[in-house]
């Protein structure tokens, strides 16, 4: 069974509104309950339309979207052009067998080759260990703890505020 990386397209909203309505995937994120397939294709159609450096991706296996991943500009100051927040989830089914992993590193690659990214920044929750071990493995550095970030079935959670800067910065080329 291979694992197929690539961009997110208009036709995997379905795919991605059951995989986001699965609770052991929602509740690891900021997302909601019930997504709506509307909602996912208007998400993908708006981000088709933009030609900016943001970029989802889907892990696929066996034609079936077990996981995603985006980086996406954090807003339109011009003095952060330089960071993208990350987001990631990933399959109950699929946890613990590597598509983290290859997703992560498809998106250092395009921040660090391709989208002139210096600075990728995300949270996850502390009691989630996984993901955690999964971030500083890619050179993510806790930064602090945001204490009661979100509520998570009915519980204030906290937080970690985790980044990376880019291992090696593009230099310019000698004179």
């Amino acid at each position: 069974m291979s694992l197929l990386i690539r961009r997110a397209r208009v036709s995997d909203a379905a795919a991605l509104a059951r995989h986001m309505a699965d609770p052991a995937v929602f509740g690891g994120l900021l997302q909601m309950p019930f997504p709506s397939e509307e909602a996912w294709h208007k998400r993908l159609t708006d981000q088709m339309a933009v030609t900016n450096a943001d970029v989802m991706l889907v892990a696929e296996r066996d034609g079936e979207v077990i996981g995603t991943a985006g980086v996406n500009a954090p807003g339109p100051a011009a003095r952060r052009r330089h960071v993208m927040g990350l987001g990631i989830s990933v399959a109950r089914q699929a946890q613990r067998q590597g598509v983290g992993g290859e997703l992560m590193a498809a998106l250092c690659d395009y921040a660090d080759r391709w989208a002139g990214v210096l600075r990728i920044e995300l949270t996850v929750y502390t009691d989630n260990h996984a993901a955690i071990h999964l971030y500083r493995k890619f050179g993510f550095e806790v930064e602090g703890t945001m204490r009661c970030y979100a509520l998570r079935d009915g519980v204030f959670v906290d937080a970690l505020a985790m980044a990376r800067l880019h291992p090696n910065p593009p230099a310019l080329p000698p004179r």
